[in-house]
């Protein structure tokens, strides 16, 4: 006497394993690998994350920073995370958007200051001017953004530099000091009749 012979059911069942498995089989060879892990100075990572998006709440835990980044990394010894090409969106009191980038990022222990640097850029697109500077720092609790290092300011057509910017989002207020020397071309008016 043999073994009884399997139901419908059960090879069904068998079939949806096997084939189960085969797809996650192919799902993980399609997965890319993560980067090397970063090392260096600051010591080695606790964590990191890849494609990550950071959203900073206030005290009345409204959302008013959010920033992108393909790789995020965080380092005990210093307690600072690291960003990579970081993207970010600021919120002023009044809901107008403020965007910020640069080649890196860094994060100070709580999470303030923010400081993007290498090609660093804010923007109001409401109040269409632009800021190019190295460094840029931005403290999320004051609204504060300020550079120390030479900084390009435009609102089309003009444009401004100096060695010291200062924005205060909040109030809708900017500064350039020392140095500073602009480019307003005339304005031109056209005669409507010719």
């Amino acid at each position: 006497m043999g073994l009884p012979r399997p139901g419908f059911r059960t090879g069904l069942l068998l079939l949806l394993f096997a084939l189960g498995g085969g797809l996650a089989l192919l799902d993980l060879q399609d997965a890319p690998l993560p980067g090397p892990v970063p090392g260096g100075a600051s010591g080695e990572p606790d964590y990191y994350l890849e494609n990550a998006r950071l959203t900073r709440f206030d005290a009345k835990g409204q959302p008013h920073q959010r920033l992108d980044t393909p790789r995020l990394t965080h380092t005990p010894h210093d307690d600072i995370t690291r960003l990579q090409r970081p993207q970010g969106k600021l919120l002023d009191d009044s809901g107008r958007v403020w965007l910020a980038r640069g080649d890196r990022g860094t994060l100070e222990t709580g999470g303030n200051p923010l400081t993007l640097s290498g090609d660093a850029q804010l923007r109001a697109p409401a109040e269409r001017w632009q800021l190019d500077t190295e460094i840029l720092h931005f403290d999320a609790d004051s609204g504060h953004a300020w550079s120390e290092t030479p900084a390009v300011l435009r609102q089309p057509p003009q444009r401004m530099s100096g060695e010291r910017f200062d924005a205060w989002i909040h109030d809708n207020r900017a500064r350039l000091t020392d140095n500073v020397r602009g480019h307003h071309p005339p304005q031109t008016h056209e005669d409507p009749e010719s």
